[in-house]
């Protein structure tokens, strides 16, 4: 029977994976670096691509803080430059050995880290995640299928030819990534099916997307998670601080899934601190949705529904409820939460240790914006996705996420009676 375009792929790419775990650290760095370098040559080039891709999501009526996604920038290729760069100079994982212990019988039985084999990731509008992905799939002897949206389709293969070039002039194998070119839904539905081919899928989006990968694939999946996020001001935190906290994880990047979503406060500093949170919002034309008490507070404030509550907007949009307690606080959170990031700004010790031991979620932070849940802000290099899930990977998925273990055992001639 006649070979798929997807099986073709796998194919190819299962090939490059046997190549790239037997890789040793200086040769991944090399190629690290040299793509590094072609981001940063090609990037007119990149530049160009990406416009194409822009003029389209603008004739498509596509919202501002989604074209924010799409969008790169000289700055934006440099970052993605620095990241390989950042991945080169972490140290590799692959071939650490975790422990080694030694059996009554002279056994020795250990673990040792080694590449996942073929990863696919699956994901929609930010192209800086083709780098990202190829980076952190190198380094640890992966080889990646890489499929982006059709919306950023220029973008991505732009990217994609400056990283086979890059391979190219290090003598490595270009396959290591492959970018699927075909952006239609069947081929995305082939791509789920690979079992046996692609070895981990990571889908990163939206939650449709996200969604439909994990309900239909049959391949592995390491699902990342939608950003409902909550920054709660409690009742002894710093007004300004608060102000601050809450401006820059709503407006910094409204389309990102770190964003904050959902605003809490505690009656006891609401009417002093609300006012000054909604003055910072309008400055960047946030719609603010509350319940009644912040909307008697605040007039601007139009009313919120259930559906608010537990809503990923990805827009200049944020919903507030007032709580009268740290408590009740916890337990809204916990309950519309989507597992990413939760914030608390406090002066209180205490409340401060409370919140992050009853927080459910893969990040929770005191008194910080949570833009930061972020693999080159935790210092990965880059990431491969915002894991929301509890098994193998949680949290922003680094170097350690994308390998797995293999049990090695030395023995000298024994035998089981």
């Amino acid at each position: 029977m006649e070979e798929t375009y997807m099986e073709m792929l796998t194919r190819r790419a299962k090939s490059a994976a046997t190549e790239a775990a037997k890789l040793g650290t200086e040769e991944k760095n090399r190629g690290l670096l040299s793509v590094a370098n072609e981001l940063i040559s090609q990037q007119d080039v990149i530049l160009a691509e990406n416009e194409k891709d822009l003029t389209a999501a603008r004739e498509k009526g596509i919202k501002q803080s989604l074209i924010d996604r799409l969008a790169l920038s000289e700055k934006r290729i440099a970052d993605m430059a620095e990241g390989l760069r950042q991945i080169a100079g972490l140290e590799d994982p692959i071939g650490e050995v975790l422990y080694m212990k030694t059996r009554p019988n002279g056994l020795r039985i250990g673990q040792k880290r080694v590449p996942l084999g073929v990863v696919g990731i699956i994901y929609e509008s930010r192209p800086n995640v083709t780098a990202d992905a190829f980076g952190l799939c190198f380094k640890t002897g992966n080889a990646v299928i890489l499929r982006g949206g059709s919306d950023a389709i220029h973008s991505n293969q732009a990217i994609v030819h400056a990283i086979k070039t890059g391979l190219r002039k290090e003598r490595l194998c270009q396959d290591m990534v492959v970018l699927v070119e075909d952006t239609s839904r069947d081929v995305v539905n082939d791509m789920m099916k690979m079992h046996g081919g692609i070895d981990a899928l990571i889908p990163r989006g939206g939650a449709g997307l996200i969604a439909n990968v994990v309900e239909n694939s049959t391949v592995p999946v390491i699902e990342t998670g939608t950003g409902n996020c909550h920054v709660y001001v409690d009742e002894t935190a710093d007004i300004r601080m608060a102000a601050d906290i809450v401006e820059n994880a709503k407006t910094q990047r409204m389309g990102v899934c770190n964003a904050c979503e959902s605003l809490v406060v505690h009656s006891g500093i609401a009417e002093a601190a609300l006012p000054q949170i909604v003055q910072k919002l309008k400055n960047h034309d946030v719609e603010i949705r509350g319940d009644e008490r912040a909307r008697e507070i605040c007039g601007e404030i139009i009313p919120a529904t259930e559906e608010d509550w537990g809503t990923e907007y990805l827009d200049a949009i944020i919903s507030v409820k007032i709580v009268d307690s740290i408590d009740e606080a916890i337990a809204h959170i916990n309950k519309y939460n989507t597992g990413h990031s939760e914030s608390i700004i406090t002066k209180d010790y205490d409340n401060a240790l409370k919140f992050q031991d009853e927080i459910d979620a893969a990040a929770v932070y005191v008194n910080a914006s949570t833009r930061f849940t972020d693999g080159f802000e935790f210092g990965f290099g880059a990431e491969i996705g915002i894991s929301t899930q509890k098994l193998h990977a949680r949290g922003p998925m680094g170097l350690e996420a994308l390998t797995t273990t293999k049990y090695i055992i030395f023995g000298n001639g024994q035998i089981r009676k």
